[in-house]
Formats: structure tokens, sequence, C-alpha cells
């Protein structure tokens, strides 16, 4: 299966500012949240190479490995365990926790859980 480029994927050009990767991904993030979509395993798909691409746009090193060689630049990075880019389930969730730990839909508070 043929990956899909991280700025499609994120909806950027390749000149986008570390902060639109950044709002990109936030957006992609809570679109496709399993919490959000329970049992869709397109959108847990979605979700997972969302973080991917934001691991690696993120990142200016990796950024600039991506940008020069593409996909076989950064895939020297995976590991026994983990997704593409060489980081863990486990790792998607707590990025993901650390962007919206203050986030506030609607005034009520409390964190993303609030968004159930």
């Amino acid at each position: 299966m043929t990956k899909r480029d991280y700025y499609e994927i994120l909806e950027v050009s390749k000149n986008a500012s570390n902060e639109e990767i950044k709002k990109a991904y936030r957006k992609k993030a809570l679109q496709y949240h399993p919490d959000r979509n329970p049992n869709n395993k397109s959108a847990e798909e979605k979700f997972k190479e969302a973080a991917e691409a934001y691991d690696v746009l993120s990142d200016d090193e990796k950024r600039r490995r991506y940008d020069q060689f593409g996909h076989a630049g950064i895939s020297g990075q995976q590991g026994g365990g983990r997704v593409g880019g060489g980081f863990s389930i486990e790792g998607i969730f707590s990025r993901f926790g650390y962007f919206f730990s203050d986030f506030r839909l609607g005034g009520l508070g409390g964190g993303f859980h609030s968004l159930r």
C-alpha cells in the first residue's frame, strides 16, 4: 500500500508554518478521534495517519528528510510494535491529550473528555 503525502493528509501546503501544521493536526485529530467514532476502522486509520503526518512534519529534522527523500527519508525509524514514523499508539494518544488538556467545548470544561 502506498503511503499518502503527509501534507495532503493534514491539508497544508509544503511551506506551512509549524503553527499551521499543529492547527491542521488538531482539526483532524478531533474529527477522527476514536472516542468520537467508535467502531469506525476508517476513522481510526485516518486518526493514525494524521498522527503519523504530524509526528514527521512537526519535527524540523524529520520534515527536512521527508521533504528531501519522501517516505524513504524517514522509513528507517520504524521499530517493532510501532506504527509508521517510529512512534507508538500510546504516543499518539499522549500527544493528542497534550494538545487538548486545556480545551473547552461550549463552556463545559473538563478537558477532552467533556467532548463526548
